[in-house]
């Protein structure tokens, strides 16, 4: 029997659905892990993950570039620190004009990462250590290499992307034989895919309804990849750009109609995995309780995350003119009241967002990603980063952490522009995608056996960069600061997601109550800091985790960069 798969090649069933994916078939896994997935999926709920950027994770093959046997080889690291689960950034065939989030082939790997064979080995060992592995789903847009678009260009019937006959605001002109222009995502490499537009116009025949033969042929085609992967043992995808699907849907409700529908469908077919969006920009709080995702995810370039820790130090997001301060800035003399309101600001998006979709709706929130600045950039270092550390593992979102923040890998302003990473003329996102740092003793910190000089990106040239190995053999390191962070939330339920949370002062130190008896007090600040908490008489607490802090009476002294988790005894 025949079937046509995603990407539009007729193979036989039971197939991987490329005809050219030589390495993959019938055989390539998908019998190995049967079974293996999960019936339940509140894993989610106080999972901690990490963010692979799999480019500069770890290269295993001796070419400069990371790739998914690098990642396999270095799982007991993972295991070790803790996590729970594994998002790897896109690793899909694609010609990298942005970093593989220009994708030619969803249902294959890219050659220079592995095979298809070799993601299903990296999901099975991950899984024998008790982790899982989230795929990155790029659903709104494709490459101008994929078999798709290759195929629209040159077909004036072709409904599979938005095409007009005139020149717009976002249209690109056509590469093919097929006169007019196509409308792009994000670069001109990545053309969208037509999912149709919440409104209609007489003046733009272009414009399709949600449920015409395109959008529908694409929607079908988002569940085949979905599926395909989950067959194949994934437990989940992280979405990007996920509400850019329907063009025109202001308040967004044909776009999360849409993903309402895939989320029903793949939470019925496969229980335990789970849909993740990349929220957008200002106007989405509830988008993804509406569209059915299991979370949602507040990345590096969303506002509240940009009111904790973006200050611009390395550069400023598209939209911003000058960035505000933040609460954890990197220059730690920056002014009280400014970092006081900076928090506020923070606090006020939590509040507003917990108004629309509860108190204990899960928010992934990462140390930093692939898009903007690291943790440690420019000044903030050392004992600024373990503060921030301790937010992050206890507020009771989801943490995420990037790939080298446990070790504090410094962002690197002067890398040079690799694979799409200038964003705009004022910042160029190649600083946070430079090459893990595993150990000074081997050749490139142990990323690679390949000469400097074709490395994805250069490393830190700075001789006291950190390193897994250095800091393993250290238990007042940034990493056991994590790793012991990560043992704590996992061994006191008042620090997951679903306990209260009580705001008991705000600006410095910031301090809370999470459950009724464990206390978290944190204090960015060079200068020391008090905190009356004569409600809760503290006085025979025990701190559990942190520094520079110490019970006084029903006073909490905090010292300069202290921070601690206390234990109020009842």
């Amino acid at each position: 029997m025949r079937t046509r798969t995603a990407c539009g090649n007729v193979v036989r069933e039971g197939a991987i659905g490329m005809a050219d994916a030589g390495e993959s078939g019938p055989s390539d896994g998908v019998d190995s892990i049967e079974g293996a997935r999960d019936r339940d999926a509140s894993w989610l709920a106080d999972a901690v993950v990490y963010e692979i950027y799999p480019q500069s994770f770890a290269d295993a093959d001796g070419d400069g570039v990371g790739d998914l046997r690098g990642v396999i080889d270095h799982l007991d690291h993972l295991e070790w620190l803790g996590v729970d689960a594994i998002w790897l950034n896109p690793c899909f065939a694609s010609p990298f004009r942005d970093a593989g989030y220009d994708v030619s082939d969803h249902l294959r790997i890219a050659p220079r990462y592995g095979t298809n064979d070799d993601m299903v080995e990296l999901i099975r060992e991950a899984r024998r250590r008790g982790i899982r592995v989230l795929l990155d789903l790029v659903a709104g847009h494709t490459s101008i290499d994929h078999p798709w678009f290759v195929a629209s260009a040159d077909d004036p019937e072709d409904v599979r992307y938005i095409w007009s006959d005139r020149p717009g605001e976002g249209f690109v002109p056509s590469p093919g034989d097929r006169p007019g222009y196509y409308l792009k995502n994000f670069f001109p490499e990545q053309p969208a895919l037509n999912f149709g537009y919440a409104r209609q116009h007489p003046d733009e025949p272009w414009r399709q309804p949600p449920n015409a033969p395109g959008p529908l042929a694409n929607r079908r085609a988002l569940r085949e990849i979905i599926g395909f992967w989950l067959d194949r043992g994934a437990a989940g995808f992280r979405v990007d750009m996920a509400f850019s699907l329907v063009k025109d849907d202001g308040d967004l409700a044909e776009t999360t109609a849409l993903w309402r529908e895939i989320a029903r469908w793949m939470h019925a077919e496969y229980p335990g995995a789970v849909l993740l969006p990349e929220s957008d920009e200002g106007r989405t709080a509830d988008a993804g309780l509406r569209g059915g995702f299991d979370a949602d995810f507040a990345l590096v370039i969303h506002p509240e995350h940009s009111a904790l820790f973006n200050d611009g130090t390395t550069g400023v997001l598209p939209w911003q003119a000058h960035p505000e301060p933040c609460y954890f800035s990197a220059d730690v003399d920056v002014d009280a009241d400014d970092a006081a309101a900076a928090l506020e600001r923070f606090l006020g998006l939590w509040r507003h967002r917990a108004e629309l979709v509860g108190e204990h709706r899960p928010l992934v929130l990462p140390s930093a990603d692939h898009d903007f600045t690291r943790l440690a950039t420019g000044p903030r270092t050392g004992r600024q980063l373990a503060v921030a550390f301790t937010f992050l593992m206890t507020w009771g979102t989801i943490p995420s952490i990037y790939y080298g923040d446990e070790i504090g890998m410094r962002n690197l302003g002067d890398a040079p522009t690799t694979e799409g990473s200038r964003w705009n003329p004022g910042y160029d996102r190649a600083g946070c995608r430079t090459p893990m740092q595993w150990d000074d003793a081997l050749p490139n910190a142990g990323f690679s056996e390949a000469d400097a000089d074709r490395l994805y990106l250069p490393q830190d040239p700075d001789p006291d960069r950190p390193t897994v190995a250095g800091q393993r053999d250290d238990p007042g390191s940034l990493l056991h600061h994590v790793r012991e962070l990560i043992r704590l939330r996992r061994a006191v339920p008042a620090l997951g997601t679903a306990a209260s949370r009580t705001v008991v002062a705000s600006g410095h130190p910031f301090a809370y109550l999470r459950g009724r008896d464990h206390l978290v007090v944190l204090n960015p600040r060079r200068e020391p800091a008090r905190v009356r908490l004569d409600a809760f008489e503290p006085g025979s607490g025990r701190v559990l985790i942190g520094e520079g802090v110490r019970l006084d009476g029903s006073e909490v002294v905090v010292e300069g960069l202290g921070h601690a988790v206390i234990a109020l005894d009842a």
